[in-house]
């Protein structure tokens, strides 16, 4: 069940992302300034912080605080692992 809840976290972003970026082109481009790699970075590095800012691209106010949000999702998933590695997680358990 864990793996499933890690794999998720990794993959279900980038892969909504996608999707939008299929169903929605001119939205995602314009969300970009029409530069191409700067999605696609943000596909790789930040997937939950570039999923906000396109779905919440045209409005202003409270959406900074959802894509603050959505940055330290994308800091949690690649620092949780390691915390509970040092912390002594599930694998350290005496058998």
């Amino acid at each position: 069940m864990c793996c499933f809840v890690l794999v998720l976290g990794f993959l279900g972003p980038r892969i909504a992302f996608l999707v939008y970026w299929l169903a929605y082109p001119t939205k995602t481009m314009l969300a970009f300034n029409d530069m191409w790699f700067v999605p696609v970075l943000g596909v790789v590095l930040l997937p939950w912080t570039s999923l906000a800012w396109v779905l919440l691209w045209p409005t202003g106010g409270f959406s900074w605080i959802l894509i603050a949000g959505a940055f330290a999702l994308d800091i949690a998933t690649y620092f949780g692992r390691a915390a509970q590695n040092r912390v002594g997680g599930p694998s350290s358990a005496p058998a």
